[in-house]
């Protein structure tokens, strides 16, 4: 009997350096992130596997859950998130100094004002989209934890959804939250939940 495919996506919790354009800056968490991680994701584990990207603050939480509940951890460097360029590790009070024209409107029209260094934000979506459905496809009639980045989680939303790269950051995503998708055998997923507590 074919069954429906639970995917549950957790961005990662606050890293070290705190607010600033990350992107694929290998920061490892916080105390307080590792706190947010597992206060997340409860007690008990209701997932048959963990896939991760494979940056630090997103890894080494996902290889800590594997090993306490002895789950299988594939790592997936599509999932990692989108690359800022000359924008990454600067704090946002920066950036609107150095950048105060095309920083203010990035959120707004990521085609236009992402740094020119930047991946290019339909290349992310396109490698992401490639990933999320290869996932739903090997791993069919599973539940699956997904610890990812804001991006990364915007990016299956923007899938899932059918929204444009012109779209991409119109989802707040917070530390630790959690975002649910079912698909149905031989059915387009769905989203459940968005930003919300496991249970």
């Amino acid at each position: 009997m074919e069954h429906t495919t639970w995917v549950d996506l957790i961005r990662h919790g606050e890293p070290v350096g705190g607010q600033r354009i990350r992107g694929q800056s290998d920061d490892p968490l916080t105390e307080l992130g590792w706190q947010q991680m597992w206060q997340a994701v409860g007690e008990g584990a209701a997932w048959q596997i963990i896939v991760t990207s494979p940056l630090t603050r997103c890894a080494a939480f996902a290889q800590a859950l594997a090993d306490r509940y002895n789950l299988p951890l594939h790592v997936e460097p599509r999932f990692k998130e989108i690359g800022f360029g000359s924008w990454e590790g600067l704090a946002h009070h920066e950036l609107a100094r150095r950048e105060p024209d095309r920083y203010p409107r990035f959120r707004d029209d990521p085609l236009r004002y992402m740094p020119p260094d930047a991946e290019p934000v339909r290349a992310f979506m396109a490698r992401v989209a490639e990933a999320w459905g290869e996932l739903l496809t090997a791993q069919a009639g599973r539940r699956i934890l997904v610890v990812c980045h804001a991006g990364v989680i915007r990016a299956v939303l923007a899938a899932v959804l059918g929204a444009g790269p012109a779209h991409l950051f119109r989802a707040q995503v917070d530390y630790a939250s959690l975002t649910r998708f079912a698909a149905p055998p031989r059915r387009p997923a769905s989203l459940i939940s968005h930003a919300a507590p496991l249970t």
